[in-house]
This record gives structure tokens, sequence and C-alpha cells, in this order.
């Protein structure tokens, strides 16, 4: 099917009004909607990109299982963009407020689940294929400004958004998305406007590719400082560009990066659909580094679920592609990921699981942050603070707590010189040990300056 819902649905809309799937609808018959789908050529995968389900559920509601539960209900509707009131279920407050068309009050109404929910469908209906561009303007984009841009445009245009991306990404590595985050918006409103010039079909891939990587740098210093509705919405339109530049690299570094965030905010549910995601778009990309990258990063959110034998998996798998990797043959984003980082991501891992066996896999953590952590330089000063507060926390659940404070000190002292949110959130953990040897006057000293340092 060539039409392409609102919302990233791949169901066009007025397929809901056709009589059948309106009886369907009105009956709850979820197999016969899907039956319906399918003759208007939608796919089980896409059924299930939209609706969050897996393909097999999708094949056995096909083959005449019911779907009862409300939530369930309510998910495929929201999922396909069907409205509520066709199936009987009730518009919740976001709706009501979508349809006095009051967006402003919807952005600060719309729970964080919806809001999660919308992002991984828009997320899936783009990598799985969807049209992203169209008559209808997009959820996903943020206002531009009204600065004259020129009528036509060749490589020098796009380079200087490429010189310009990188500077300012240079600054948020080495400061955090607080000493940059108003430039970068600020250089994207202007560099959008270079959509409506005249180019050459070379040079507009190009720009879909600049201003994809520029929208994910500022989606990335948004989340630094706190702001996760409009890093959503960054992200949101640099998949739609990565998409559309055909970039499937790209299209995995956007989606790597928004699983991050919703690492930070303790959802790896969420950010493993997100990493899986990437991994198909890494896969297609035939870049060892990238997919060695999704691997990392799921093998992080199987920690926090608890998960050790798939933490095992794909560290493995994290290895073997790294070892594989061609770094000079890699893309510019990935390029970032080294053999430090490499250590990190697997400290990472085992921190996550830590906190469930501190006995097993402390230790395992310390010893995979110290590589990475000892390599770090200036230009690294918010990853060396997560790193050095990785090291510290995992030095106390191991028992050693006269480490734990060295370390813990050096990561404070790092922190105190960056200008990110995340700083003071990846410093919690460290802040939960210390507080656990307060008979310790040192240790009771460094959980009162993380605290204070956290509260500030």
């Amino acid at each position: 099917m060539n039409n392409i819902g609102s919302g990233g649905s791949p169901v066009a809309p007025d397929v809901w009004n056709e009589r059948e799937m309106r009886d369907a609808l009105a009956r709850r018959n979820v197999s016969e909607v899907y039956r319906h789908l399918r003759k208007h050529g939608v796919s089980q995968r896409q059924i299930a990109a939209s609706t969050g389900q897996s393909q097999s559920e999708v094949s056995e509601i096909l083959k005449g299982r019911q779907v009862m539960a409300y939530d369930v209900l309510a998910r495929i509707a929201d999922g396909l963009c069907i409205p509520r009131g066709f199936m009987g279920l009730a518009y919740d407050g976001t709706t009501e407020l979508r349809v006095k068309q009051s967006d402003d009050v919807l952005e600060a109404e719309e729970d964080e689940s919806v809001k999660r929910r919308k992002f991984l469908s828009h997320a899936a209906a783009v990598t799985m294929g969807a049209a992203v561009f169209g008559a209808e303007d997009s959820a996903w984009a943020p206002a531009s400004a009204q600065t004259p841009a020129p009528s036509r445009i060749g490589m020098s245009d796009v380079q200087q958004i490429q010189a310009a991306t990188k500077a300012l990404r240079d600054l948020d590595y080495r400061y955090g998305g607080g000493t940059c985050r108003d430039a970068v918006v600020a250089q994207l409103s202007w560099a959008q406007q270079l959509l409506d010039s005249t180019s050459s079909e070379g040079v507009r891939k190009h720009l879909f590719m600049a201003l994809a990587d520029m929208h994910s740098l500022a989606g990335w210093t948004s989340f630094d400082v706190g702001l996760l509705d409009p890093a959503r919405g960054h992200f949101g339109r640099a998949l739609e560009f990565a998409k559309q530049a055909d970039d499937d690299s790209l299209v995995a570094s956007v989606l790597y990066r928004m699983g991050r965030v919703y690492l930070h905010y303790q959802e790896p549910n969420e950010a493993l659909k997100l990493f899986q995601l990437g991994q198909i778009a890494a896969q297609e990309s035939g870049s060892a580094l990238t997919v060695a990258v999704l691997c990392a990063n799921e093998a992080w959110a199987y920690g926090m679920l608890n998960k050790p034998d798939q933490v095992q998996k794909m560290v493995g798998r994290t290895r073997d592609e790294f070892a594989r990797a061609n770094v000079h043959e890699a893309p510019d984003w990935v390029r970032f990921f080294t053999e430090n980082d490499l250590h990190g991501m697997i400290g990472s891992a085992h921190d996550a699981l830590s906190v469930f066996d501190p006995k097993k896999h402390a230790s395992i953590a310390v010893a995979e942050t110290i590589k990475c952590n000892e390599a770090y330089g200036a230009d690294m000063q918010r990853t060396h603070v997560f790193g050095l507060s990785l090291q510290a926390t995992n030095h106390f659940r191991a028992g050693d707590v006269q480490e734990g404070l060295k370390v813990g000190l050096r990561a404070l002292q790092f922190g105190e010189r960056v200008k990110s949110a995340r700083v003071a959130d990846r410093l919690k953990p460290l802040e939960l040990e210390a507080s656990k040897h307060r008979a310790n006057s040192d240790a009771r000293d460094l959980f009162e300056e993380v605290r204070k340092f956290r509260q500030a």
C-alpha cells in the first residue's frame, strides 16, 4: 500500500471508514481488522511494529486469537491511529485536547508512557520504510526561524553545516550539552531552510544527511540538559532525514541515541526495542562497528533487566563485531567507538548486573571501567565523569571502600566542570553506596558532597 497514515501509521485514514472495517472495529474483532489490513497491503511486520506486538502475536491474532484486554486494545488503536471511538474505547485526555486543537496543553498533559509508545511507533514506521515526507506537517518538526536562505545550494553549503555540527559536537563532548545546545538549535533553524533551495540530487541527499546529524546533536544536547520532549522531537526528525537520505548507519545512530535516553531514564524495555530496531538498520548498513555499538547497548539494557545470559551473549557479539570492524571504513558517527568505549560499555553492562548480584559483577565492572578511564583525555570530560562514578560505585559494591572514596572524589571534581544535567543523575548510585558506609567519616563526607552537588 502506498498511502501512509498520520503519525507514521502504515494505514491511510480512509481505510478505517470502510463499512467492513467499521463493523470489525465496533465488534473489537482484531483478527478481522488485521485481515482487512493485510488485504490493503499492510504486512504483519508493519502491524507488529506499529502496535508494539511481536510478529508471532500478530500471526496468532490473524489465525483467530481474540484480544480482550482493554490496555492492549487501546495500544492497538493508538499504534495504528484508529480513532478510539470506532472501537468503543474511551478517549483519554490527550485525545480530547487534540480534538480541541490545543497543542501546547497536549504537550504538558500527555503521559510519558504514551510519548514513549508514540516515538517507538514512529521509529518503527520510519525504519521499516514508511514515507516520512508528505503534505502533512511532521509531528517532530521544531519551529523554523525566518533568516533568508540562498535560492540554490551546492556541496559547500552542506559542508558548512557539517563543519558547524562537528565543532558543536566537540563542545558537547568536552563540556556538556549546556555549553552548546542553544547554538545547535539556532544553527538548525537556519539550516533547515535550505530544504527550500534548489540543488542537484546528490547535494540534496547530503543535505538530508547533514540535517539528520544536526538534529541528532540537537536531540542529544537537549537530553543532556534534561529537556526530554525537545530531545524526542529532534531525534524523531533526525530519523526521518536519515531515512530519506537512505543512510542505514545514520538511522542506526539515531535509534541508538534515543535508546540511550531511555536507558538513562531507567526504561530498559523501551530502550531495547529501539536498539533492536537500530540493529536492523545496522545490519543493512554493512558496518561491523555500527553493529558492535548496537550490540553493546543491548547488553547494557539486558543488564538493567537482570538477564546475565543475554548480557554475556551480546558482549560476545560486541567483541566479535568489533574485532572484524575496519574503523577507516566505518561511518563518521560511529568512529568514536574505540577499544576504550568497548571496555566502558562492557563495564556498564556489568554495573547494571551488579545492582542485583554485586559479588559476581562489581569486580568485573571495576576491571573494565579502569581500562577505559585510564585512557580518557581532556576532550572527553563528561564521559570521564560517568566512567569514574561507575568505577567508584563498584569499588564500594566490591568492598573496596578506600578506592571507592578516592575515585569518587575524582568523579565529583570532574563533574563540577561539566554543564550536564546527566552528571547529577549518574552520581546517584555513588551517593547511595557512600551512604551505606556513613560510619566511615570519609565516606560520610563524600556522601554529603555528592548529595549537595546533585541538589544544586
